[in-house]
């Protein structure tokens, strides 16, 4: 009887008795996460590893190209894409910049989550292995214009766990999701920006 469980194994896909690799695992969650909702605690960090400022907030994406970052804490921001424009406001300032969605923003984190950038063709992707119980995915842009040296991505459990960002000016982010949510419903209403009154508008 082990002879023959042990014959069976071995005529299996490689595939089916082994776990599948991140990298696997990060195409999957891609491919198969139509809209998202999380919540999110973001952390930048100086060049010494101190803790500069800690942010809050909800993450919300509907794939293609929509999503809706809300900081809450300390400071209400929005960035907010929709129609191949991102909208980005602070309410502090009263002011809102509006870009459009093109290749130099390709490797900004909410839009390698939001389908619009294919990843494979613009990053050289590394397993990193497992670290604070996430199975992390190395993304190098192969572009050299990219804003970012490098974003890594974490799993859990194929669902997405946290990021972090380490860019040409040498500031790294740490993000960290949590209440992850896999295609929920979510309003189209979402990803509208209404640009309060009175505030400064800057379109480029």
């Amino acid at each position: 009887m082990k002879k023959l469980l042990l014959l069976i194994l071995f005529l299996l896909p490689i595939n089916l008795i082994q776990a599948a690799e991140p990298i696997d695992e990060l195409k999957t969650f891609l491919a198969n996460s139509k809209t998202l909702t999380a919540t999110f605690k973001q952390m930048v960090f100086d060049e010494v590893g101190g803790v500069k400022q800690t942010s809050h907030g909800l993450f919300s994406l509907s794939r293609p190209g929509k999503f809706r970052w809300y900081y809450q804490k300390p400071f209400i921001q929005e960035i907010i894409s929709q129609s191949g424009k991102v909208w980005f406001y602070d309410a502090d300032l009263e002011q809102v910049t509006i870009k459009k969605m093109d290749k130099s923003m390709g490797s900004t984190p909410a839009l390698l989550l939001s389908g619009e950038v294919n990843i494979e063709e613009e990053f050289n992707l590394e397993s990193q292995g497992e670290d604070e119980g996430l199975l992390w995915i190395k993304l190098i842009p192969k572009s050299e214009e990219s804003s970012f040296k490098y974003i890594l991505i974490g799993l859990n459990n194929g669902v997405l766990g946290g990021m972090e960002l380490s860019d040409n000016f040498g500031q790294l982010t740490r993000i960290y999701f949590s209440d992850v949510k896999i295609n929920p419903e979510i309003s189209e209403k979402e990803f509208v920006f209404n640009i309060p009154e009175g505030a400064d508008v800057f379109e480029d």
